[in-house]
């Protein structure tokens, strides 16, 4: 299978799968300020990770991270109903630290752009 086309069927299992965990999740362990960063599904369509970032402290994060493996037979099943392929991804869930990681970099930038214009006065 092309290079392409698993691309373009990750990005469709990405964008469905945020949009049910968005509306159709109603666990309260899920995070408010959880998003779906990215979704790699394998060549032969059998399994898809899916990267999770979540805003909050650690506990926040496990907890979320527990509420989607619970439901990620559910997910599967409307992943099944919404996507016409042949085999329904198996989903595994992981966190993403990239968004946070580029905020500590951007707060780390600023600190040092503030003691560099500091010493040029």
């Amino acid at each position: 299978m092309s290079k392409h086309r698993i691309d373009r069927i990750s990005e469709e299992v990405k964008r469905e799968i945020s949009e049910i965990i968005r509306q159709e999740l109603k666990d309260p362990r899920i995070a408010m300020m959880s998003s779906v960063v990215a979704a790699e599904v394998t060549p032969d369509l059998r399994f898809a990770k899916v990267h999770i970032s979540v805003l909050g402290t650690d506990e926040e994060k496990q907890a979320t991270l527990k509420g989607l493996n619970s439901a990620a037979g559910y997910i599967r099943k409307e992943l099944g109903n919404r996507i016409n392929l042949r085999y329904t991804p198996e989903i595994n869930f992981v966190l993403d630290k990239s968004i946070e990681h580029g905020a500590h970099i951007m707060k780390l930038l600023h600190d040092v752009k503030q003691q560099d214009g500091g010493e040029n006065r």
